[in-house]
């Protein structure tokens, strides 16, 4: 099956825009009368018919729309961005291939970015989401202080953790997390986090954990902690 992304959630019957005629017309040699699937990124399938093959508009017509429920668990994942733009882009990329459910950019004591093309990596995350078959698009945050995002109460309900290299934080997040859970986990910069900001963590009930025993890029910690995640909540059901 392939995945195609439409924001016309309310009709039955749509126009594609220029570019995704194209891709869906010429590169991918779609015809007049062939099914394909569309999601709105909320949960939504929709089982679609071409009606006119246009490459430059073509019409979708929608027949079935089937709703896909959401995960049982939440992984909320905090970064402070790097300041190479183009692996920010391909950690959201995996982050979204493997299952997180929403991103916070966040601005630490040793941040090397405080500015992202947000729109962009949205269109990292449609492409992402499309390409592993994803109904549900990851809610994507802008930059945010650190010090507000641990203190704020609306994680109180959250399993929350943070992330840092430390000799004596030797517990794996696989061995802290439980499933069934929402999850914040919060993954600093190259830099990593400040004495302080860890103390900040654990003074709003943040839980210490390690990744493994080597020393991760920012990008590649937070792709090992949303895996873990995803493995443990998948492992329950084995």
């Amino acid at each position: 099956m392939q995945l195609f992304f439409t924001e016309h959630t309310n009709e039955n019957q749509f126009t594609l825009d220029a570019e995704e005629s194209k891709h869906l017309i010429k590169v991918l040699r779609k015809t007049q009368g062939d099914r394909v699937h569309f999601t709105n990124g909320k949960g939504c399938l929709y089982h679609c018919i071409i009606i006119d093959a246009n490459p430059k508009k073509a019409i979708i017509k929608i027949e079935e729309r089937e709703f896909q429920p959401e995960d049982d668990y939440y992984i909320h994942l905090a970064i402070s961005p790097t300041k190479n733009s183009d692996r920010m882009e391909w950690m959201v990329e995996k982050l979204t291939e493997i299952g997180v459910h929403e991103i916070t950019f966040m601005e630490s004591e040793f941040s090397e970015r405080s500015h992202l093309k947000l729109e962009r990596l949205e269109k990292k995350i449609i492409a992402a989401s499309k390409q592993s078959l994803k109904t549900w698009l990851p809610k994507l945050n802008p930059v945010r202080p650190m010090n507000e995002l641990v203190q704020d109460s609306e994680f109180n309900s959250y399993q929350r953790f943070i992330a840092y290299v430390d000799k004596e934080n030797d517990r794996h997040l696989f061995d802290k997390a439980k499933p069934d859970n929402a999850y914040l986990i919060l993954i600093g910069p190259e830099g990593d986090f400040s004495n302080q900001e860890i103390q900040l963590a654990f003074d709003n009930h943040f839980l210490p954990c390690s990744l493994g025993k080597s020393r991760l890029r920012s990008e590649t910690a937070a792709v090992a902690a949303v895996h873990t995640l995803q493995l443990i909540n998948n492992l329950k059901e084995l």
